[in-house]
């Protein structure tokens, strides 16, 4: 009984620490390696519960520089994209779509890596109260809710915008927190806030709040011109995993 709880344990923090690092990609390293030990509905919250501390903890610390204004934009577009999620669920089979949001993450990725050098935001525009950021904002409403992807449409906008390393991982948790709570309120009304999810997350706490302090201060070390780099990297790597 001890060992599988040591497994839990070890992805939590191991998924924690490149979150806190770069700002995303917990719920797509932990879902999948959580899934071989527990079910759904045990992994799905307990994810939830550590997304929102994760974000919580970062943003308390770091809300000065987060992008509040382009954070209320993306979730409230978020919101409004959530309705054309639930069809899309229904409508378009989620094998075929991650596998099309796997290779849409790994071109682009890929992309700027190959052009470290030419400013993607000034071509795209991309800024706080553009239509851009709205359209980002029900993009990932939509893939959030049908897909539970909404991070990664998220972090390509956070990339578009050029942020320093402390801005992107701040602003991101803004997003994560927000829209969290939403996520979280949804699992307790389905009753997922079960004694088995609550007891891990307990005792996972301490190892969780550990890996948050370790990947800030790595994050805090990355220069910016190489913070870019292991980003898009690190997108290359979730998109293959959307592929798998």
């Amino acid at each position: 009984m001890i060992q599988p709880y040591l497994l839990i344990f070890a992805i939590l923090f191991v998924s924690t620490f490149i979150h806190s690092t770069l700002g995303f990609g917990q719920a797509l390293i932990a879902m999948p390696l959580l899934l071989m030990i527990v079910e759904l509905k045990t992994a799905t919250p307990l994810v939830a519960f550590v997304l929102m501390t994760i974000g919580a903890v970062i943003l308390l610390k770091n809300w000065r520089v987060a992008d509040l204004n382009a954070t209320w934009r993306l979730v409230l577009s978020s919101c409004l994209g959530i309705p054309v999620g639930l069809f899309v669920l229904k409508a378009v089979p989620e094998e075929l779509m991650k596998v099309f949001l796997g290779i849409l993450v790994i071109l682009f990725s890929i992309y700027n890596l190959a052009n470290r050098h030419l400013k993607i935001v000034k071509r795209c525009r991309v800024g706080t109260g553009s239509v851009t950021t709205y359209l980002f904002g029900f993009i990932a409403g939509v893939l959030g809710v049908a897909y539970n992807t909404s991070g990664l449409v998220i972090t390509i906008y956070a990339t578009l915008r050029d942020w320093s390393p402390d801005r992107f991982r701040s602003t991101l948790q803004s997003y994560f927190v927000f829209t969290g709570m939403l996520i979280l309120a949804s699992h307790g009304l389905a009753g997922l806030w079960t004694h088995t999810v609550l007891r891990v997350y307990v005792t996972a706490l301490p190892l969780i709040l550990s890996a948050i302090w370790l990947g800030g201060k790595l994050n805090r070390s990355i220069p910016q011109g190489r913070f870019d780099g292991y980003v898009n990297v690190a997108l290359v790597v979730m998109g293959i995993l959307l592929l798998l």
